[in-house]
């Protein structure tokens, strides 16, 4: 199983979205500071969002779409309530 995932920072309220094969490990990873380049400098990750794929390059893709303007709209949309 492959996860897309969004994090949002408790602090500053920034994201950060990625792609793991173990979703529990790299979110604690990020919370640690051994996550991406992004993330290891700030503490406070929470998982507010996540999508489950069977393959790889399905998951990749919809990493790379989320990142993009049109995904970052798309979550903002889906989580409207969240953030109401």
């Amino acid at each position: 199983m492959y996860y897309v995932y969004l994090l949002e920072n408790l602090n500053d309220k920034s994201w950060y979205i990625g792609f793991t094969e173990n979703l529990d490990q790299r979110v604690k990873d990020h919370n640690d500071g051994r996550g991406g380049r992004t993330t290891k400098l700030k503490h406070g990750w929470n998982l507010i969002y996540c999508e489950m794929y069977l393959n790889k390059e399905d998951a990749l893709g919809r990493e790379k779409f989320l990142k993009s303007g049109s995904g970052r709209r798309f979550l903002k949309k889906q989580l409207r309530n969240y953030f109401a």
